[in-house]
Order: C-alpha cells, then sequence, then structure tokens
C-alpha cells in the first residue's frame, strides 16, 4: 500500500511542471491605440497584412512609414521592431522595442511581451558573469584561513 501511494505522489511530482509550462505567444503585430490618425492606422493594418503573409521585408516599410505618421505610437514603434527582430536587425529591433516600451507604459502585451525579454534593460552591463563575492568551490579540509 504505501508503495502505491509513494508511486502516486512521485508520478503527480512528475508530471506537475509539465501542466504548468506554456507554449511562447507568437510574435503578432498590435493593432494601433485609439486616437491615432487614419493614414498611420491604414499603413499599420497594410504592414500587419504582410507580415502576417510573410512578407517581412515589405511589413517593416509600412510599419516605417506608420512611424512618421504616428511618431508617439508605441505600438507603431512595436510592430516595427517585430520586422526588424525578424530580418535579423537585432540592434535597430531593440532600441525601437525600448522605445515602444516608453511610449506604451500601461501597454502589458508590449512589455510582456517574449520579443523584448531577451534584450532586457539597455543600462545593463553586458559581458560575462560577475563572479561570486566568496567564490564559488566548496571548501574542503584543510583550505581554511590559518
Amino acid at each position: 500500500m504505501r508503495v502505491a501511494v509513494w508511486a502516486v505522489f512521485f508520478v503527480m511530482a512528475v508530471s506537475l511542471p509539465a501542466c504548468t509550462h506554456s507554449k511562447p505567444q507568437p510574435l503578432v503585430p498590435l493593432e494601433l491605440a485609439y486616437g491615432v490618425k487614419g493614414d498611420a492606422i491604414a499603413l499599420n493594418n497594410q504592414g500587419m497584412q504582410a507580415y502576417l503573409a510573410g512578407q517581412v521585408a515589405e511589413a517593416k516599410n509600412f510599419f516605417g512609414q506608420a512611424i512618421k505618421a504616428a511618431p508617439d505610437s508605441g505600438q507603431a514603434h512595436y510592430n516595427y521592431a517585430l520586422a526588424l527582430n525578424a530580418l535579423g536587425q537585432t540592434d535597430q529591433a531593440r532600441l525601437e522595442f525600448i522605445e515602444a516600451a516608453n511610449l506604451a507604459p500601461g501597454d502589458k502585451v508590449i512589455w510582456d511581451s517574449p520579443a523584448l525579454r531577451p534584450f532586457g534593460s539597455p543600462q545593463a552591463q553586458k559581458g560575462p558573469a560577475r563572479e561570486h563575492p566568496y567564490g564559488t568551490q566548496r571548501p574542503v579540509i584543510g583550505s581554511g584561513p590559518r
């Protein structure tokens, strides 16, 4: 009986993390916020259609024009950054993702997007990880202070 209980407990413990793992959300362009000019919305919609059809270079051009028509739109900068990221222009995409986050401080989709996570804070130092202040090796007999 105890073996059966432990077996059930083990199976539940092993399968629980598999249930809590969620798939990453697909990266899709966003609709522009309410109050943006009509021509910016039209350009953004054309860019969305091109992006979803796999024509990323064309989408980048439409999103760039949408930024010129609505420079204060966080969603427009986010969409442009998605296109840049898809084209492999990650440095410029990083700047656009940060600009989008700054322009849309309350937009949970932009701030929590999987596209923004790898870029992190713009002020963060890049380079090797900091060494632990006390070292990373276990102490051995005779290695302490004398």
